[in-house]
């Protein structure tokens, strides 16, 4: 069974609509895809439809954040990163304005809108900015909850969303806490560590590990940013090497965030799934994340890879 996250990112903000005065919403003429249009409908004297003016989305964002509104501006990933990045720098994350950033349609299963479209550097651009806290979370159900959480935390924030639906991981009435990692199966001789979709698959992967006798233990990094380091170091000190799973580039994602973490602590074996300093291309999601290698046959290989390195 599976969810898109992005009507479950608007589900959570009709439910703010109804029980916070204080919160607005900003879009960039996205809302349908974006499902910002939840909380229009609910809410529509405190919905902005800024049009094709994403620097002036978030321009208009920090101004209503520094009159004391919770603010949540949405549109595609790669405009929410790409085309405003100044303005996020310098009017939101630099004065610490209370604006949350959260894009839809971010990786490669964006499919057919191709590489113009499939955001595939956003957590790498916002991991870099001071101040800035990062989240992409697991499933739909994360989706909601985390919405409800940053909605709560004061300061600048930058979640990420799929397009298309995910297996659902999570419960329901599951919690969010920022910053704060999730074992989801217990192993001793890889850690697997995803975020976003890619956790699924790395649950598939321990699984089909286990059934050739290797032991996985799967970490969910909904917060890549801050890291929780304490539950990946612990991790990997038990099972001496690791994969990372993210439907975004080596560079800068979440790879790289475990990466730093682990060789300033507990050095291990550690293979990065995800794209390789490339751009996509325009085709079927799932034949896009074969290709790209982001699928579970290709954390399993990983896997084995990582624990040939074991010293």
């Amino acid at each position: 069974m599976g969810a898109a996250q992005r009507n479950y990112y608007g589900k959570a903000l009709a439910r703010l609509a109804k029980e916070r005065d204080d919160v607005v919403v900003l879009d960039a003429d996205l809302a349908g895809s974006t499902k910002t249009s939840e909380f229009k409908k609910v809410a529509p004297e405190r919905f902005v439809e800024v049009g094709i003016a994403e620097q002036d989305m978030i321009g208009v964002a920090s101004g209503l954040a520094a009159s004391g509104k919770t603010v949540f501006a949405s549109t595609f990933a790669v405009f929410a990163t790409g085309r405003c990045w100044e303005q996020i720098r310098l009017a939101v994350a630099y004065p610490k304005q209370n604006v949350k950033i959260v894009s839809t349609h971010c990786g490669i299963s964006v499919g057919e809108d191709g590489a113009s479209h499939q955001a595939l550097e956003d957590i790498a651009i916002m991991r870099a900015i001071p101040n800035m806290v990062v989240i992409s979370p697991a499933d739909a159900h994360q989706a909601y909850a985390a919405t409800m959480a940053i909605a709560e935390e004061r300061g600048p924030c930058y979640m990420r969303l799929g397009r298309a639906d995910f297996p659902l991981i999570y419960p329901e009435d599951v919690k969010f806490e920022i910053g704060k990692a999730d074992i989801l199966r217990e192993g001793s001789d890889v850690t697997l560590i995803g975020t976003g979709q890619m956790v699924s698959y790395c649950l598939d992967a321990a699984k089909a590990l286990s059934e050739e006798g290797i032991s996985a233990e799967v970490i969910n990094i909904s917060t890549i940013k801050p890291l929780d380091a304490d539950a990946v170091i612990g991790s990997v000190k038990k099972t001496g090497c690791a994969v990372t799973a993210e439907e975004h580039s080596i560079i800068g994602g979440l790879g790289s965030a475990v990466a730093e973490a682990i060789s300033e602590s507990c050095p291990v074996p550690l293979v990065r799934v995800g794209t390789k300093d490339t751009f996509g291309e325009s085709g079927k999601a799932e034949m896009l994340m074969e290709k790209y290698g982001l699928t579970a046959k290709d954390i399993v290989k990983a896997a084995k890879d990582s624990i040939s390195k074991k010293r």
